[in-house]
């Protein structure tokens, strides 16, 4: 490994779990942008949505992303939204490889409905249809990582190990 690999897709495609076990399995530091967003700004996520906005969200997510995606050895795990931003695509296509996580909408569900996490994107009443339109309006973005891991039926010992292969 000689850069920063940076892991993209849904939330619930696992982006945190594989990124902790890949960073392990490397040897290298491991940084999720949300958590690092939540430092920043002293707030959850669901509380910056809330209080402040999606574009204000958006705004710090690009400026966490911008410096923390600086070429060093790492692991880094974006945020489901963060890979649509033009300027983090940019930045990850200079410094970084990036790896598209691609889960299927039915496991995306399922994971989403035994997670603690509040996802300020989604409507929980009508969460199937929420997770596909916002998989359908993402899709075309996620294909642009350098790499995609089908990783519906995997687990994220077996994803990072495929990502390892990669490298």
């Amino acid at each position: 490994m000689n850069n920063t690999l940076v892991l993209t897709g849904m939330m619930g495609s696992g982006k945190t779990s594989i990124g902790k076990e890949l960073a392990r399995n490397l040897g290298v530091k491991f940084l999720d942008i949300d958590v690092e967003i939540e430092k920043k700004t002293d707030m959850k996520i669901k509380d910056i949505f809330k209080t402040k906005g999606e574009n204000y969200f958006r705004k710090i997510e690009e400026e966490v992303c911008t410096s923390l995606i600086d070429g060093e050895k790492k692991v880094i795990a974006l945020g489901g939204g963060a890979f649509l931003n033009n300027k983090i695509r940019q930045i990850v296509s200079k410094k970084a490889l990036s790896i598209w996580i691609d889960i299927n909408v039915k496991t995306l569900v399922k994971r989403i409905k035994q997670s603690r996490n509040i996802r300020p994107m989604l409507n929980y009443e009508k969460l199937e249809d929420s997770v596909r339109n916002i998989l359908k309006e993402r899709t075309s973005t996620y294909k642009l990582a350098n790499i995609r891991i089908e990783a519906t039926n995997m687990t994220k010992k077996k994803v990072a190990n495929e990502i390892e292969k990669y490298l």
